[in-house]
C-alpha cells in the first residue's frame, strides 16, 4: 500500500492519532479510500470522527447520509464490495434489511450510513465528537 501524504480526505476532518508505523499508514490510507468511495457513491455530509481516547471499538468512525433507504443500501453495498476488493473480506454489515441506518465495520474504521432524518435523530457526530470528561479527583 502506498504511504499516506498526510492530507485529510476531501470533506473530512481528522485529527492525528498516535498509531505506530505501518499500522498508522494502513489505517490512514484506508480512511482516505473509504471517504473517497463514499464520495463516489454520492454519499452526503461525510464526517470523520477520531475515536482515539474515546473508544476501543476502532480508530475512526465515518458518518454519511444517503438520500433515501435505497440510496443508503446502495452506498453500503458499494462500500462493502470496495472493502472486499481492497483485501478486507471479513467486513461486517448490519442494518441492510431496512436501510434506515447501515453500519459497515472494517475493524479499524466503522462507517455509519443514514437516511437524513435518522441521522439527525441519533446525532452520532455530537455524541462521539465530545471529549471524555476528566476523571474527578477524590
Amino acid at each position: 500500500m502506498p504511504t499516506s501524504t498526510g492530507a485529510a480526505p476531501k470533506g473530512a476532518s481528522i485529527a492525528a492519532k498516535p498509531l505506530e508505523g505501518q499500522a498508522a499508514t494502513a489505517t490512514a490510507e484506508l480512511l482516505k479510500d473509504v471517504v473517497e468511495w463514499l464520495d463516489e457513491a454520492k454519499a452526503e455530509e461525510i464526517v470523520t470522527v477520531n475515536l482515539a481516547g474515546k473508544s476501543s471499538i476502532g480508530d475512526y468512525m465515518v458518518i454519511a447520509s444517503g438520500r433515501s433507504d435505497r440510496h443508503v443500501g446502495a452506498i453500503a453495498e458499494q462500500l462493502r464490495k470496495k472493502l472486499k476488493d481492497a483485501g478486507y473480506p471479513t467486513v461486517r454489515v448490519e442494518g441492510q434489511p431496512t436501510c434506515d441506518w447501515v453500519l459497515i465495520d472494517s475493524g479499524d474504521i466503522i462507517v455509519h450510513v443514514f437516511r437524513p432524518e435518522v441521522r439527525e435523530f441519533y446525532n452520532l457526530e455530537k455524541m462521539w465528537s465530545l471529549d471524555r470528561p476528566a476523571d474527578a479527583a477524590h
